[in-house]
C-alpha cells in the first residue's frame, strides 16, 4: 500500500472527525458560533471585564472622580461588547440588533423614559397620600459636586448601564435564543421561550438586591416587559429608554430608590412598609406592569396591530460569502 493512498484516506477521515468534534459549537454553513454561545458569551465576557475593571477603578480613584471614570469604563465595555457581538460572534449588521441610532430611535428613547417617569409619579403621589413618605427637602445627596453636575453624572451612568443590560439580555441573549430555536419550534414558541429565558437570567443576575425569593417576581416581570417590547419591535430604543428612565426617576427624581443611592431632586423620609413601598414592593411591581402596558399601547398606536417583529429571528450576514444554514 502506497503512502499517498494512505494519506488520501486519512485526511478526509480526520477532516470529518474534526467537523463532528466542533459541530456542537460551530455552525459551518454560517461560519459562526452556534446560538447558545452567541447568546451567552457577551454576557460572560462583559461581566468578567466589569469584575476586573470596577475594583481597580475604585481602588485608584475617589468620589466624585470614580463615578465618572466608572461610567466611561462601562461605556467602553458596552461599545466593545456591541462590536464584538456584531463583527465576531453574530456576524450581523448592528442595525439588526435594533440599534438604528436615528431620529426615530431617539424619539422612542424619549417615549420610554417618559412612560417610566409617569408611572413613578403615580407611585410618588400614592406614597405621599398614604403617609408612607414625607418630603424633607429638595436637591439633596450631591456630595462634593454641584447638584446639576451630580444629576447629569448619575443620569449618564444609569443610561449607559441600562443600554448595556438591554443589549446583553435582549439583543444578544433573547435574539440569539429566538433565532436558534426558530425552525425547531413554531416562531411564536421560539420567541416566547427566549423571552422567558432572558427574563429568568435577568432576574437571577439581580439576586444581590433580593432578600426573599418572592422578590425575584419583580425582576422577572421587569425582564418580561423589556423582552416583550423588544420581541414586538425588534428595537432596543423603547426598552433602553424605559429602563434608564425608570431607574433615574425612581432614585434621582422622586427619591424612591433604596439599593441605588443617588442625588435626589425630591428627598423623602420613607416610613411605609417595605412590602408596599420597598424597591421590589407591590407599588413598584404595579408601576412596572403599568409601564409595560403603556409601552404596549404606544407600540399599538405607532405600528398598528401587535405582532412579532421579523428582525427578532432574522440573520443577515455581514458579508456576501456567508449563507443561511442551520443554527
Amino acid at each position: 500500500m502506497s503512502t499517498n493512498s494512505t494519506a488520501d484516506r486519512t485526511v478526509p477521515t480526520l477532516r470529518r472527525a474534526w467537523q463532528w468534534l466542533v459541530w456542537p459549537v460551530w455552525n459551518r454553513d454560517q461560519r459562526r458560533l452556534r446560538a447558545p454561545l452567541r447568546a451567552l458569551l457577551p454576557l460572560i465576557l462583559s461581566f468578567l471585564a466589569l469584575a476586573a475593571l470596577q475594583p481597580a477603578l475604585r481602588a485608584r480613584f475617589d468620589h466624585p472622580v470614580v463615578e465618572a471614570v466608572e461610567m466611561v469604563g462601562l461605556a467602553v465595555v458596552l461599545a466593545g461588547t456591541v462590536l464584538a457581538s456584531g463583527r465576531l460572534l453574530d456576524r450581523r449588521p448592528l442595525a439588526e440588533f435594533g440599534l438604528a441610532l436615528d431620529r426615530a430611535f431617539g424619539r422612542s428613547l424619549a417615549v420610554g423614559a417618559g412612560i417610566a417617569t409617569a408611572v413613578h409619579a403615580v407611585t410618588f403621589c400614592i406614597a405621599l397620600a398614604t403617609g408612607w413618605a414625607t418630603v424633607t427637602g429638595f436637591a439633596g445627596g450631591a456630595g462634593a459636586l454641584p447638584f446639576p453636575a451630580a444629576m447629569l453624572l448619575v443620569c449618564g451612568y444609569l443610561a449607559v448601564a441600562a443600554a448595556w443590560e438591554e443589549f446583553i439580555f435582549r439583543a444578544a441573549l433573547l435574539k440569539n435564543l429566538a433565532e436558534g430555536s426558530d425552525g425547531y419550534l413554531p416562531r411564536w414558541a421560539a420567541v416566547g421561550l427566549a423571552v422567558v429565558a432572558s427574563s429568568v437570567v435577568f432576574a437571577a443576575l439581580h439576586g444581590g438586591k433580593v432578600t426573599a425569593p418572592a422578590q425575584y417576581g419583580y425582576y422577572l416581570l421587569a425582564g418580561a416587559v423589556f423582552g416583550c417590547v423588544y420581541a414586538l419591535t425588534g428595537d432596543l430604543a423603547l426598552p433602553v429608554g424605559f429602563h434608564a428612565g425608570y431607574n433615574f426617576a425612581m432614585s434621582g427624581l422622586f427619591g424612591l430608590g433604596v439599593s441605588q443611592l443617588t442625588p435626589e431632586l425630591v428627598v423623602l423620609d420613607i416610613v411605609g412598609p417595605a412590602f408596599w413601598l420597598g424597591e421590589t414592593g407591590v407599588l413598584h411591581t404595579v408601576s412596572t406592569a403599568l409601564g409595560g402596558l403603556g409601552l404596549l399601547a404606544y407600540v399599538r398606536w405607532r405600528d398598528g396591530p401587535l405582532g412579532l417583529a421579523d428582525r427578532v429571528t432574522r440573520w443577515t450576514p455581514r458579508d456576501s460569502e456567508a449563507s443561511r444554514g442551520d443554527t
